[in-house]
C-alpha cells in the first residue's frame, strides 16, 4: 500500500479551554420552580401575622385591645403589660416550668434511648411484639386514662406536686420518642457493632461509645418533643394540681382571667416571655431536630 492510499488523520477544531464541548443539562433540581416559592411566601405569612399581632397586642394598653385593629400597630407602646406579668408569680411559674420540662426530659432519655437499643439490636420475636405493643401508646389519648390516673396519684399521695405532672407527662412522651430513636438507631451500620465487638467492648460500651455519639440528631429532636410536650402541657396540671405551689405557665395565664373580663394584653405577654425560652432551645438544635426527624422511618 502506497503512502497516498493511508487515511489522513481528520482534523478537529480548537476548542478554547473552560469551555464545554456540549450542552450540559441543567438537574431538575435546579429549575426555577415559582409554586414552592409562592407557598414558601404564603406559609410565612401565616406563620408572622399572628406572631406581629400578638406582640403588637402585648404593647398596647388594656383600654385599647379591644377597639384597635389586631394588625394595626400601637399608637402608644408601653412596657407596663410585661411589668404586670413579671410581678404577678410569673418568675414562680417560669422555675416550675423549667423543673416539669428539665425532670421530663432526663426520664424520657434515661429510658427510652436504652429501650430503643434493646428493640434494635434484639433478634427475637418477643422483643418486636414488646416493642409493638410498646407504641400502642401512641393511639392512647390522654383524656381516655386520666380518670384512672388520677386515682393512681392519689393513692400514691402524689396529688398537687410537681411529680404528678413530670409522671404522665414523661409517660405518654414515651411512645414517640422511642419511635423516634429506633429510626435513627437502624441507621447505624452493622459492621460498626461488628467491629466494636471483635474490639471486645460489651453491650453497655457499645451504648455509650458507638449508639448515643451517632444518633446525636435522634436524641435532640427527643429532648425538644418531650421539652414542648411539658412546656405546653394542661390537662395533667389542670387536673392533678390544686394550689399556687405547683402551678406552671399554662395554668398562670389564669390570672389574668377574672369574672369580670380579660386582661388581654397582659395574657398576650405572659405568652410570648413563655414562648422565649423555648424558642431559644430550638435555635440552638434546629439542624439535629431536622436530621433527627429525617431519619424516623428507618432502613
Amino acid at each position: 500500500m502506497s503512502h497516498d492510499t493511508l487515511p489522513r488523520p481528520v482534523k478537529t477544531p480548537d476548542v478554547p479551554a473552560g469551555r464545554p464541548t456540549g450542552r450540559r443539562r441543567r438537574h431538575w433540581t435546579q429549575r426555577a420552580n415559582p409554586f414552592a416559592g409562592v407557598s414558601t411566601f404564603i406559609w410565612l405569612v401565616v406563620v408572622i401575622v399572628p406572631i406581629y399581632a400578638m406582640i403588637s397586642a402585648s404593647l398596647t394598653k388594656q383600654d385599647e385591645a379591644l377597639g384597635n385593629n389586631a394588625l394595626k400597630p400601637p399608637s402608644d407602646p408601653t412596657l407596663d403589660n410585661y411589668n404586670t406579668v413579671l410581678h404577678n408569680g410569673f418568675g414562680h411559674f417560669l422555675w416550675n416550668t423549667i423543673v416539669v420540662a428539665a425532670a421530663v426530659v432526663a426520664i424520657v432519655l434515661v429510658l427510652c434511648v436504652p429501650l430503643s437499643y434493646v428493640a434494635v439490636r434484639t433478634r427475637n420475636i418477643w422483643a418486636s411484639s414488646a416493642f409493638r405493643m410498646f407504641l400502642m401508646g401512641v393511639a392512647i389519648p390522654a383524656q381516655a386514662v386520666v380518670v384512672p390516673l388520677y386515682l393512681m396519684i392519689a393513692k400514691l399521695n402524689l396529688y398537687d406536686s410537681l411529680l404528678a405532672i413530670i409522671l404522665p407527662t414523661a409517660a405518654f412522651a414515651m411512645p414517640v420518642s422511642v419511635l423516634i430513636l429506633t429510626g435513627t438507631l437502624r441507621d447505624i451500620s452493622e459492621e460498626m457493632y461488628e467491629a466494636m465487638a471483635l474490639d471486645g467492648a460489651s453491650t453497655t460500651r457499645m451504648l455509650f461509645q458507638l449508639v448515643i455519639p451517632m444518633t446525636k440528631g435522634g436524641i435532640s429532636t427527643v429532648v425538644i418533643y418531650s421539652a414542648l410536650q411539658a412546656w405546653n402541657g394542661f390537662l395533667f396540671p389542670l387536673i392533678f394540681t390544686q394550689s399556687d405551689g405547683p402551678r406552671v405557665l399554662t395554668l398562670g395565664l389564669f390570672n389574668y382571667v377574672s369574672q369580670f373580663g380579660v386582661n388581654i394584653p397582659a395574657l398576650l405577654a405572659s405568652v410570648v416571655l413563655s414562648g422565649i425560652p423555648i424558642f431559644a432551645v430550638y435555635l440552638v438544635a434546629r439542624r439535629a431536630l431536622v436530621g433527627g426527624l429525617m431519619g424516623v422511618g428507618g432502613k
